[in-house]
């Protein structure tokens, strides 16, 4: 069996400002990972860690891995209700 090289995939992640500090990381492309770091480059290392996990169990079991670039992330603007 040969080595296959496998391109790099990139991943759209949310960080949210928690009130009480730190950061919790959505990854839209992959649901069952939400990961929370104290500042931004912890929890985007972890984000990182648990994609790893999550293609990585995906493909044992034989799913799909979707790709992030299916994820567009846009912003609305609403009035603000007094």
């Amino acid at each position: 069996m040969r080595n296959e090289i496998v391109p790099d995939k990139a991943f759209t992640v949310t960080l949210r400002l928690e009130p009480e500090g730190g950061f919790t990381v959505r990854v839209p492309a992959l649901p069952e990972i939400v990961t929370y770091g104290a500042d931004k480059p912890e929890a985007l290392a972890l984000a990182k860690e648990a994609i790893e996990l999550s293609v990585e169990s995906r493909k044992e079991r034989g799913e799909d891995v979707p790709d992030s670039d299916a994820v567009l992330l846009r912003s609305v603007t609403v009035s603000a209700v007094e």
